[in-house]
């Protein structure tokens, strides 16, 4: 870790706080308050205000208002609150292709088991799909065999996700080439003149061509469906979670004559990657559920009704109306220790320990510690974390019953600058302690300062610390 310049006759830290959030920065502010002495800091609100170039300075802001290269001039000085480069990980499609290759480097990682396996491809329109999935084998084997499958639910169900797309965005399910091809029919253009506007709009945009940067007209056009189609180029395809772990929400609304639904959750973990690189599990969690009870994949719904079936598939709460978040959130070690029994499991035979949420948060802790160092390893073009810098991700995670009955936790995604307003006002504590944690362990060090009342329990769990050399 750095220490301010001995040479700086200022050793106050300049703090400047701008998250442009309501509900995010008060409680930065807060977690400062509580954790730093108040002499030791000065709250600003721009660079310009230092009083030279090399006083200590922390920039907790929006990733697009970080000043970079002041962050860059004075590494020993200046902290910020993200990395530059980290497409390795926030991108689906970097992602999965940093997975890949750290399985085949290292067979018995722990991600070749905790991460389903993904299909890439670049499409533009759904006319050019034949010739995106030339090298696809695994898609094209999986419906060559449902084609001869006659029970719908021994089907091999896919997810497809856009590899930049946020918030649940574009995600749809498949089981066929149909299927397929009928999503990018959706998303085509209506109209030979409409083909010729976007080409004129690319023409005179940094982007490129194609769904990927057609620009706010196609977004607004499909904003009621949640698609923001500027970002649809680069998909992967990845095997369907099935069955997922069901549990009912924490405020369920039971009928009289029926037992609270069950529904499909995932896995909300904040993570603190800092310097380069030690990675820390924030160990509250949220769980995060979907808005409507789960039905299966081959239920007829999602044929007569896409949108209304998604909402039993998908968890992202940032795609609910408001009624449907009420009780949608909750805490992770809240839920509980008994699980109910499951649907559609057949003959297996779901093993029910108390103990079952501290299993499933040993295989986050191995999964994410993995992941990070085969980013930061692996793909160090596409990942450099920087000595003075930290940043929170948001992972999420779900999980799935496997074959024996047992539970195998996946990791889904990892999101930079996550929505921490998903946690509700309820739970803001939370969030309020996770940034405590935050200047614990990424703040406090790099500036040399001691924490306001001492040492305390944070939280913070790490699960990587490994040293890639950046000074």
């Amino acid at each position: 870790m750095a220490a301010p310049d001995s040479n700086t006759t200022d050793n106050k830290i300049y703090a400047l706080i701008n998250y442009e959030d309501p509900y995010v920065q008060p409680l930065i502010l807060a977690a400062l308050q509580k954790r730093l002495p108040e002499s030791s800091y000065k709250i600003i609100t721009s660079v310009s205000q230092l009083p030279s170039p090399s006083s200590p300075l922390l920039q907790w802001v929006q990733y697009e208002s970080i000043d970079f290269d002041h962050l860059l001039s004075n590494p020993s000085t200046t902290l910020s609150n993200a990395y530059i480069i980290r497409k390795a990980l926030i991108r689906k499609h970097y992602l999965s292709t940093t997975i890949a290759n750290w399985i085949t480097k290292y067979p018995d990682s722990v991600l070749k088991r905790h991460v389903k396996p993904s299909v890439e491809f670049e499409v533009d329109y759904a006319e050019f799909l034949d010739d995106a999935l030339v090298e696809a084998w695994e898609l094209k084997e999986a419906w060559g065999r449902n084609e001869s499958q006659e029970d719908e639910k021994k089907k091999e169900w896919w997810i497809l996700k856009p590899g930049m797309s946020e918030r649940g965005q574009g995600i749809r399910l498949f089981s066929s080439e149909e299927e397929l091809v009928g999503i990018f029919e959706e998303w085509d253009p209506e109209s030979d003149d409409e083909d010729e506007e976007e080409e004129d709009a690319d023409a005179r945009s940094d982007a490129g061509g194609g769904i990927g940067s057609t620009g706010e007209r196609k977004a607004e056009k499909e904003e009621g469906n949640g698609i923001i189609t500027s970002q649809l180029r680069h998909f992967i395809a990845q095997p369907y979670i099935h069955p997922p772990l069901l549990l009912s929400p924490p405020s369920p609304t039971p009928t009289p004559s029926s037992p609270s639904p069950l529904r499909k959750f995932h896995i909300r973990t904040y993570i603190l990657a800092t310097s380069a690189l030690q990675v820390y599990i924030y160990r509250p969690m949220l769980a995060l559920f979907a808005a409507r009870p789960y039905v299966p994949p081959w239920d007829d719904v999602l044929q007569t009704d896409r949108d209304e079936a998604m909402r039993a598939h998908l968890t992202n709460t940032c795609l609910q109306e408001s009624g449907d978040r009420e009780g949608s959130v909750g805490l992770f070690w809240s839920l509980p220790d008994s699980l109910p029994a499951q649907p559609d499991l057949g003959s297996v035979k779901l093993e029910s320990k108390p103990d079952w949420k501290d299993k499933v948060f040993e295989q986050i802790k191995s999964t994410t510690g993995a992941t990070f160092e085969a980013a930061a390893r692996g793909m160090s073009i596409h990942f450099q974390p920087l000595p003075n810098s930290f940043e929170i991700f948001g992972l999420d995670f779900m999980v799935g019953i496997e074959p024996n009955g047992q539970l195998n936790t996946y990791l889904l995604e990892v999101n930079a600058f996550p929505d921490f307003r998903q946690t509700g006002e309820e739970l803001s504590g939370m969030i309020e302690g996770l940034f405590e944690g935050v200047v614990n362990r990424g703040v406090l060090p790099f500036f040399g300062v001691e924490a306001k009342g001492g040492e305390r329990e944070d939280g913070m769990v790490k699960v990587l610390d490994i040293d890639l050399g950046r000074r």
